[in-house]
């Protein structure tokens, strides 16, 4: 590390202790005897999101926010609701291990959070992202909503 008053880096390390997500550690410059802070982070890896005609972008997890924001104006949910689907959609997401995925992989994960946080904000994403052009396709989907909500019938016993 080069010290910020000399840029010598000839330094030592005098307290470490965790911030948040981050390692801060004191150091004391060996040259010059300033003292100065750094944080150390762990550095991700970039996730990327292939779209249907093929370009390849960074994923933004700003545009998952704005999208589970716009499904769910109106409804009456905690402050902190959005946020934490987000983080849910960006944590599996992550934890595929994979570098690039798919839009359709992205979409799939906002339905998922979405079905979990709330149902009308589920059925308002799903009509745009599933393309929906008749009360059929409402009906069809509003059927498999209710039916993995249902708790499975007890088994019958002999």
């Amino acid at each position: 590390m080069r010290c910020p008053y000399c840029a010598t880096d000839d330094d030592r390390v005098i307290d470490s202790r965790a911030a948040g997500e981050a390692i801060r550690r004191r150091r004391a410059c060996n040259s010059c005897g300033q003292r100065f802070s750094t944080y150390e982070r762990v550095e991700q890896t970039p996730l990327r999101v292939r779209k249907r005609s093929g370009d390849v972008e960074a994923f933004d997890r700003d545009k998952v926010a704005k999208g589970i924001a716009r499904a769910t104006t109106n409804l009456p949910l905690e402050p902190g609701a959005v946020r934490r689907a987000v983080a849910r959609v960006e944590g599996r997401l992550r934890d595929s291990g994979r570098r690039e995925v798919t839009s359709d992989v992205v979409g799939g994960e906002v339905l998922a959070a979405l079905r979990e946080l709330h149902d009308v904000a589920y059925m308002r994403f799903a009509s745009v992202y599933k393309s929906f052009t008749s009360p059929e396709d409402f009906h069809r989907e509003l059927a498999s909503l209710s039916t993995d909500d249902e708790p499975p019938e007890p088994a019958s016993t002999p």
